[in-house]
This record gives C-alpha cells, structure tokens and sequence, in this order.
C-alpha cells in the first residue's frame, strides 16, 4: 500500500509483536518481518499520512464495490494481508505504537531512563516520516533537552552509533537546539581524542563545516602514523590532513607577529605606542625563541595553532584582570619601556577572543584536498 522500493521477501512467516499486536485492533500492518495490530482511530491522530491514506481506501472502496467479489478482502484486515511499511524498521513503529499508547506517567517514568535515548531517536525518525508533526517536536524536544543536560562524565555521552543517529535525525529534520546538543558531544569526544574519524565521515556527509575543521584537526594532531594507519580514513581525507598540517605550521609560524586587529579607546592618545605594546605582549606569549610564554607553559605541537590562540587569550585575560604582575614587554625586540591604554586593555581581550573564534571557525578551510 504504501509506496516503495521493493524489498526481498523474508521466507519466515511473519511473527506477531508481543506487546503491540493489540486482540480488538482493527488493522494489522507489517514491518520488516513483525506484524503489528493497531487501531486506525490511534494512526490517524494527528493529520498523519495515515490519515490521508486511509481516507483514500475508503473512497477506493465505496466507488468500487460493485465490482469486487464477495469474498474481497481489503489491506491490513488479516494477517495473510496486512499493509506493508517497506522501508520502516519494526524498532521503529513500535516506538511510534508506544506514544500512541502509552500513558504520560509512563512516558514520564521511562523518559528518566538513558536506555530509551535509542526509543527516542526511531520515534522521531518515523514520526517525522509519516508527519506525526506534534509527536516528533516532543521526540525532538526530549531527545535535546537529555543531551543538553546531562553530564559531562558518568555516562553523559551516548554511544557513539547513537551519536551518529542523533545527528542525522537533526539534520533530517532541521532542528537546530537537536544538532547544536549534537555537535557539543562531538566536540567532548574530539577533546577525549575518540571518534575522531567517524566524526569525520558523519561531518562529510551532513556538511557540518565547524565540526569537520575541528574533527581534521584533532587527527592531525595525533600525528601521520595514526592517519596512515586509520583503516576509517581514505586516501583524500588523508591527502586534506596532510595539507593542513603544512598549512597551520605556516601560519604558527607568523602567528606571534601577527596580534589581532586593535581598535582603540576614544581616550587614548597614544594609539601607535598602545598598539606595539599590545603586540609585544601577543609576541611575548606566542613566541618559541628564548623567554616566549609558549615554551616555558606547555609543551605545543609546531601545528597547534588552536590550543596557541587559546593560550594567547588566557594570558591576555589575565594581564587586563590584573591576575598576573605587569610583564616587561621592553624584553620584546623593538619595543621600548610601554604599557597599553587602561581602556584598551578590554578591547585587547575581546579581539583576543575574536581570534579564538575565528580559528575555530576557519579550521576547515586550512585542509584542502592539494598539499
């Protein structure tokens, strides 16, 4: 009945679902190799495609009884002719049976359960297909509201599979608070240094650009051996890889030279002298050579332009809070006994974390498919 590709056939008959093969239902429908037994009255809430479809039978049926011979029987009254779904998953309309059913305290109780975190996801999926619209925003809502909240450890993180699902289902059904929810874990995998190729291929596929760039990134990070290494990783991704770990050396290379733009103060009379204080305070943190921040902190990559940035703005931060003792930035070459324009020091800071942010942004773009 419903339209699809055509599937092979199971050769087992058909088995009847436990707990949703319901004795008085009035329709019997059958998913991958599960017969379920419904009531049309629960299919139809909503304005779903069920709606429409059965409403199309009925008028079927009317102009055509005529012709049909006694012993006619209509789709989805037996087992031995029940409407085919091709292309749902049994999981899946049975989690849609099951809000249909169920009643809200126990919708309440299970949804206090991490396990349904999957239920959640074959419901929204297929409610969305047959345009349950009301019971996929409250699907969708759940599954964002349990992602959002819970922890950043003790089991805060769903198995990556479900991950990959969850991000699809938000792209699948444009709902940005889901796919936000999803790419923050993503990003705590990429941070833990796990997932990293599969964040690759799923941020390929759905064209989550911030989410490629930092993926890339955390793999170039592990070092060629892993990447050449990695059976998940193709020949491409590897050539891209490889072209950002030249490019971001390149621009390590001129990051303490090049300090963000710094606009000024109205107040500050002294712009040129602030400005080179400002940059031989972004050289003194960001610079390898003898009494550079950077070497005496922790010991960064050649490439770790992100976690240098970041660096930068934590040391700038603390210089404009006064958390740590005024650094002698005359030590800079070419820089002479000066400070920045007090006023200037929050306008310093937020250019500083304009930068982080730009980075974040802009990683993808740095690994190109030609080295």
């Amino acid at each position: 009945m419903m339209a699809g590709t055509p599937i092979v056939e199971d050769e087992t008959p058909p088995t009847r679902d436990p707990t949703y093969y319901i004795s008085d239902g009035n329709t019997v429908l059958q998913v991958e190799n599960t017969l379920f037994r419904v009531h049309r009255s629960m299919l139809v809430k909503d304005k779903s495609t069920f709606d429409s479809m059965f409403s199309l039978d009925a008028y079927t049926q009317n102009t055509e009884d005529v012709y049909a011979p006694s012993n006619f029987m209509t789709e989805g009254e037996s087992d031995e002719n029940p409407i085919r779904l091709h292309g749902d998953k049994a999981d899946e309309f049975r989690a849609l049976a099951w809000a249909l059913y169920s009643l809200p305290a126990e919708i309440a109780v299970s949804m206090t359960i991490q396990a349904n975190d999957l239920q959640l996801i074959h419901l929204a999926r297929i409610a969305h297909k047959y345009q349950f619209r009301s019971t996929e925003m409250w699907a969708l809502s759940a599954l964002t509201q349990f992602h959002s909240n819970s922890p950043a450890s003790g089991g805060g993180s769903p198995p990556v599979q479900n991950l990959v699902q969850i991000t699809e289902l938000s792209i699948l059904c444009e709902y940005e608070p889901l796919r936000n929810a999803a790419v923050a874990k993503w990003n705590r995998l990429l941070g833990e240094g796990r997932a990293v190729a599969v964040a690759i291929g799923v941020a390929e596929r759905l064209n989550l650009r911030k989410l490629l760039g930092l993926a890339y990134y955390s793999m170039m990070l592990k070092g060629r051996e892993v990447w050449d290494s990695d059976p998940q990783l193709n020949a491409r991704q590897r050539v891209r890889l490889l072209s950002g770990h030249y490019n971001l050396i390149k621009l390590c290379e001129d990051l303490p030279n090049t300090p963000p733009r710094l606009t000024h103060d109205s107040s500050c009379i002294r712009k040129g002298k602030c400005k080179n204080a400002f940059g031989a305070l972004w050289k003194l943190v960001l610079t390898t050579k003898e009494g550079g921040l950077v070497g005496q902190v922790m010991k960064l990559q050649s490439a770790d332009l992100l976690a240098k940035v970041m660096l930068a703005e934590s040391v700038v931060r603390a210089y404009v809070e006064g958390n740590i003792s005024q650094l002698d930035l005359s030590s800079v070459e070419g820089v002479g006994e000066v400070q920045m324009h007090e006023k200037c020091l929050p306008i310093a800071l937020a250019a500083s974390q304009d930068k982080v942010k730009e980075v974040q942004e802009h990683l993808v773009e740095w690994f190109s498919d030609v080295v």
